[in-house]
């Protein structure tokens, strides 16, 4: 069975609308029952709250554990890769932020795509292959959210790549755009680690329709809907370690606890995923996993990944109650220095940042006239 990596990507905030206030205390108290539990595999990147995610884990874990008691991960942004005279100074900075000496796995971040400018232009992969040589990096390898063809492209090209790192839930299973299980099939065909990002799709896995979560308890009252992901994903062959991207302690806790139950799935209850994916696929509006990249590179302030989560939590709402999500809404368009949905000015500067290949600006429309429009006809 895989065990349970702990990502830096969404902690907790001492304020919600400033992802660099992080609440350290919570933190502190989230990584000590981590530890406690018997895990030690922590996964961050540059970019992870708007620069601040390595030095968060430096405080509440490196300054309060010895070096060899834990892992770990951290990627090359290659989001602002344009030239090599950029990777040292970079991975120097990386190493600052972590309070590290070396970092045992290293990765070149969303390989795809979007941020084809870096790795076709700079030979990133000698880089990190010094750096490993050098005692910098124990294990090199890359995070992708790309499909297979590309996935086997790069592996058959780079065979001094150590592992993956890939977004595979039971919902992306068989996605013919994210393509889980094909992309699983070329690491292994590559022997390549797994390292499992995404198991609960940024929350949409936990908090699934009610007609979905019935057919669940249905079967097995006994069951958190969180625990079927966490099953699927912790069981399959070749994987590693599964992060989960926990925000509050009580998540943690309950993250620790599915991954020690997760016993494998029967071919019943496959059969019942399946049926709650096709349920789940028809409520999503828009298939975001508020990874925040897009956020990161707006020039209008808007928070867009806040702005699409609210707007998927009013779509999926069965009868015609906008109250919650409009005034929140509204509550954020009153927020100093943030862009609502109308502002947008269409750059798409955001549809090279998003790994699930959303159309940004077009959705956006539909959140502004959603909740700017139909609900409170107000103006910024």
């Amino acid at each position: 069975m895989a065990k349970l990596g702990m990502g830096l990507m969404r902690l907790p905030l001492l304020d919600e609308n400033d992802f660099t206030n992080i609440d350290y205390e919570q933190v502190n108290q989230m990584v000590d029952a981590y530890m406690d539990a018997g895990f030690n595999h922590f996964d961050t990147a540059f970019v992870y709250h708007e620069g601040v995610g390595e030095d968060a884990f430096k405080k509440c874990v490196v300054e309060r554990y010895p070096r060899d008691s834990y892992k770990i991960a951290t990627k090359l942004p290659l989001f602002v890769i344009t030239e090599e005279s950029q990777l040292e100074p970079i991975f120097a900075q990386q190493l600052q932020n972590c309070g590290v000496d070396y970092f045992d796995y290293y990765m070149l971040h969303n390989v795809s795509g979007f941020t084809e400018t870096a790795w076709k232009n700079v030979d990133l992969y000698s880089f990190i292959q010094k750096k490993k040589e050098e005692g910098y990096i124990k294990h090199i390898g890359i995070s992708t959210h790309g499909n297979a063809e590309f996935l086997e492209e790069i592996l058959f090209e780079h065979p001094e790549l150590e592992f993956v790192l890939l977004q595979i839930n039971y919902l992306d299973w068989e996605d013919e755009n994210i393509e889980s299980r094909k992309c699983l099939e070329v690491a292994r065909k590559y022997d390549k680690q797994v390292m499992i990002m995404e198991p609960y799709k940024g929350g949409f896995l936990a908090d699934v329709p009610e007609e979905a979560e019935k057919i669940m308890k249905e079967y097995n009252p006994d069951r958190s809907v969180v625990s079927w992901a966490m099953r699927f994903v912790a069981n399959l062959d070749d994987v590693c370690v599964v992060l989960t991207g926990a925000s509050t302690l009580e998540q943690l806790e309950n993250n620790i606890q599915e991954i020690k139950d997760a016993d494998p799935l029967n071919d019943d209850e496959y059969k019942i995923l399946e049926e709650v994916s096709e349920i789940i696929n028809s409520n999503i509006t828009v298939d975001c996993t508020k990874c925040r990249y897009c956020v990161d590179t707006c020039s209008e302030d808007i928070d867009i990944a806040r702005l699409f989560d609210l707007y998927n939590k009013h779509k999926m709402l069965e009868k015609d109650d906008w109250t919650q999500h409009g005034n929140a809404y509204l509550n954020y368009s009153k927020l100093p220095d943030v862009g609502i949905a109308s502002d947008c000015i269409e750059c798409e500067v955001c549809l090279e940042e998003c790994p699930q290949q959303i159309n940004i600006p077009e959705v956006l429309k539909d959140v502004a006239k959603t909740f700017e429009t139909e609900i409170y006809g107000f103006e910024n």
